[in-house]
Order: structure tokens, then sequence, then C-alpha cells
């Protein structure tokens, strides 16, 4: 079984036109089209068996739209064999934040995904703290973008490694995935500052660029116990990240946990 823990999908009616216009914001090349169809399409290609989709809500205002695509996936694909678990989202501007993540968690989702850059604070605010509390009491996942995002390389790094260990040290929660194998274009202050403590780190966008070196260092000082497998598809190659993967003659049971044991065990799968 492989799992890639880090996707984007979005209704058909704009998945063409949001996806165009990221990639043009960005000047970076797409690798599916960001319709259901077309990561299924690559999932196959790349043998991956599960998908994890990660909303990202820029607005408050967008709650219930974006949860309700969210909750549609969930129930269509609950009984899939190639199957797509999606995560809810949430902004850190939005009202009642414990309410809505007690919500979250009633309607069976396993998790949410934040995005400091997108949603224009910064991860140690007082808002996320309350997030990340509330998601260790309701027990679901947080994943949130972490270090640079190539979208904006001219904005104000709203996770960096250090804001992010302090919002670590303000609440432990062993649920907290660090997208970008913890920061994206910041591994020596991943290394520094991260590497090591109980949070997962992703593998999502940064594969092709992350000098194998780093990833190997950052891997053996973070441990490969909280490594998760993720593509960023449709912004980065499912297929050609798992080969990158495999090119580092890793220990077997290194990288059957970084493609799917770890996964497997933080959602909760048999």
């Amino acid at each position: 079984m492989m799992i890639d823990f880090h996707t984007h999908v979005f209704p058909d009616k704009i998945a063409e036109r949001t996806v165009a216009l990221l990639a043009k914001q960005g000047g970076f090349p797409t690798f599916s089209n960001g319709f259901v169809s077309g990561l299924l399409e690559k999932m196959e290609e790349a043998d991956v068996d599960l998908s994890v989709n990660l909303p990202v809500m820029t607005s408050p205002s967008q709650f219930d739209s974006l949860n309700r695509f969210a909750a549609e996936l969930n129930q269509t694909f609950a009984d899939k064999e190639r199957r797509i678990i999606s995560f809810a989202g949430i902004h850190p501007m939005c009202e009642d934040l414990e309410a809505k993540m007690k919500w979250i968690k009633e309607q069976g989702f396993l998790g949410v995904k934040i995005h400091p850059d997108y949603q224009d604070t910064y991860i140690n605010a007082e808002p996320y703290v309350r997030i990340l509390r509330a998601a260790k009491e309701e027990d679901l996942i947080v994943v949130t973008h972490a270090g640079v995002d190539d979208g904006y390389p001219h904005s104000p790094v709203h996770c960096t490694p250090e804001r992010t260990m302090d919002l670590i040290r303000k609440v432990r929660h062993s649920k907290f995935v660090l997208a970008h194998y913890g920061g994206n274009r910041m591994p020596e202050d991943v290394f520094d500052i991260l590497a090591g403590e109980d949070v997962y780190f992703d593998t999502a966008y940064l594969l092709r660029f992350l000098k194998k070196e780093d990833f190997l260092r950052i891997l053996e000082k973070h441990g490969d116990d909280r490594i998760l497998f993720a593509s960023d598809s449709p912004w980065s190659d499912i297929r050609g990240d798992i080969e990158i993967i495999r090119s580092y003659a890793l220990p077997t049971s290194t990288e059957q946990k970084i493609l799917s044991e770890n996964a497997k065990k933080l959602l909760g799968l048999n």
C-alpha cells in the first residue's frame, strides 16, 4: 500500500481556472489538472492506493462550502478501492474556532489544513494556538504549510521554523504535520530547530529541489517514524517523487514507513 499524504483537488466547476491561476501566479508547472479524476489518474500511474486532500481556506466565509465539498469527497470514496480522504479546512479568523473544530470532529473528518501565508497569519499567533489546542482536545490531525510559499516568494514567511517551534512550545500535539519537510527552502533551520521534535514532516512539493544530503541528515536526526510521503499534487509529480524516495536506497523498513506505514498509523487505518 502507498499513501500520498498531501494533495489538492477542487470542485469541477472551478478546478481548471483555479489551477491555471495559481500556476500563473507562482510561475511553476502543474502535473495534474486539479480535478478529482485527474488525481485518480495520477494515483493509478504511481500505484498509490490512498491520497489525502488538503483544502485551503483563504477566507472564513468559505467554511461551509469548502467543507461541504470535502465531506462529499469522503462520502464518495468511503468504499472505493483507490481512495481519497479529505481533511476539513479552517481559517484562523473564523468565529467560534473551538466550536467549529468540534463540529469538524463530529462530521467524521480526521484532520484540518491551515496555510499561514494564504491566511495572512503567523503560525505562532493566538488563533493558531487555539486551533492546535482544539485539535489536541478533539484528537484531530493538523497539517500546516511550512516555510516559503513559492507562489509568494516576496511575501513574509508566516511559518518559519522559529515561529513553528514557538507554537510547539505552547501546544505539544503529536498529530501536528509540518508540510514541505518542516519548512520549504529552509533545510538548515529545519535541521537546527525542528528535527527531532514530536511532530511529523511531509515531503510535499520539494523532493525535486531538496538536496539528497539535506533530506538524509534531517531524516537521520528526526527519525523515520515521523516522515510522511506527500507529493502536493497537482504541484508535483506523484510517480516522480516516489522514484526520488526509492533512489535514495533507504533501508526497506524506512522506505515502507515513509511511503505508507507512518501515514496508516497517523490516520488510524488497519
